[in-house]
């Protein structure tokens, strides 16, 4: 029995897929709730309720999931036309965030609307990969061969939000935004040669910025030497791998952690993976990476079978971004990467990372109903 490949109409969105990041989501509301209840109970901000961050990732968890639905059932091609709108809203906030954003710990990453809050960093990062993925699939191969047509232009789309990044002292998203836009060009079939001195000019850079920063020099020689800097920039990371020695192989119980008693700052957002380690030990950090793997292995297999270059790119950079940002949030935790900022996807604290989690995984499952499907052919 022979096979064809058929382009079906238009298929159900991936089940498999949409689980996984809604299990994930859930998980993350529960842990946010053991991470932050003592902290919360007793913050004047939070009016001494210890359900403060649990009610407020539960409203986000409950406006992501259809946030989610929503762009799986949207047609793929619609998010070609929304890339260039979306590239240049998300370059509008970004800018509105410099001038007139919260400025918190150093960072100004946030706009304040009321009583809502968001951080333009988190959507920004799925507009710019809208935006390579409609500008690459227009290119030929014999194009991206070309360092001035295949890659220079694509390197400007993304220098402005990396840039607009870094003046936020984001460094950690500007660099992911980087990381993501030579993926993307290595995948297009871009020339590895001028890539690499590309590269390497970009690497010297970030390393002048980051020497240049008395504080983000600080964070560097803490990860090199974490307990030598033990009372100062080396704290969050001591603390941080204490509570996954704490945990051992089982962990200490579901909401018995004691790095979150005011030992270990950030622990409901981007240290919670720490007390994941903690009260649920390795082997709930194992579950986890597990969840993140199905993810990543569901969003590259949409990815590849996809019938078009921009299904190809759009898909396997979506998976990056998710993929990428958990292993760096969790390295950062175990103390094997500097300290950079970012979020656990669907699991620490905040909704603007959660929904640009969600859309991503929407837009997965929105390409994943245009997967070609084997029929047999009978002779």
């Amino acid at each position: 029995m022979a096979h064809q490949v058929q382009r079906p109409e238009r298929l159900p969105p991936d089940p498999i897929l949409i689980a996984t990041g809604v299990a994930l989501t859930a998980f993350g509301v529960v842990m946010v709730f053991s991470a932050s209840a003592v902290f919360a109970s007793e913050s004047r901000f939070t009016g001494h309720s210890p359900y403060y961050f649990l009610v407020r990732q539960a409203v986000y968890a409950a406006i992501a999931f259809p946030c989610l639905l929503l762009a799986a059932f949207m047609p793929a091609s619609l998010w070609r036309r929304l890339a260039y709108p979306s590239f240049w809203v998300s370059i509008g906030l970004m800018l509105a965030t410099l001038f007139i954003g919260r400025r918190v710990g150093g960072a100004i990453r946030w706009l304040e609307f009321g009583p809502v809050r968001i951080q333009p960093a988190e959507f920004a990062k799925v507009a710019l990969i809208l935006a390579l993925s409609h500008s690459l699939a227009k290119k030929t191969p014999e194009q991206m061969r070309s360092f001035r047509v295949g890659v220079l232009p694509h390197l400007l789309l993304m220098a402005p939000l990396a840039f607009l990044s870094w003046l936020q002292n984001d460094l950690g998203s500007a660099l992911l935004m980087a990381f993501l836009t030579f993926a993307m060009l290595f995948l297009a079939g871009a020339r590895l040669g001028p890539m690499l001195l590309t590269l390497g000019g970009a690497g010297f850079l970030a390393w002048i910025a980051v020497r240049s920063s008395p504080w983000r020099w600080a964070r560097i020689q803490a990860f090199l030497d974490p307990f030598r800097y033990r009372q100062s920039a080396g704290y969050q990371i001591v603390e941080s791998m204490l509570g996954f020695g704490a945990g051992g192989w089982w962990g200490v119980g579901l909401g018995d952690s004691r790095q979150k008693l005011f030992f270990l700052p950030e622990a409901h957002t981007d240290f919670i993976g720490a007390i994941v380690g903690e009260e649920l030990g390795w082997f709930g950090v194992l579950g986890l990476v597990c969840a993140y793997l199905l993810l990543v292995f569901r969003g590259l297999r949409i990815a590849w079978r996809s019938l078009n270059p921009h299904g190809l790119y759009l898909g396997a950079a979506l998976t990056l971004l998710i993929g990428a940002s958990a292993f760096a949030n969790l390295a950062v935790a175990m103390g094997l990467l500097p300290t950079k900022g970012l979020a656990l996807p669907f699991v620490s604290y905040g909704g603007s990372s959660l929904f640009a989690s969600s859309i991503a995984v929407g837009i997965l499952a929105s390409l994943s109903r245009d997967l070609p499907q084997p029929l047999p052919v009978r002779r």
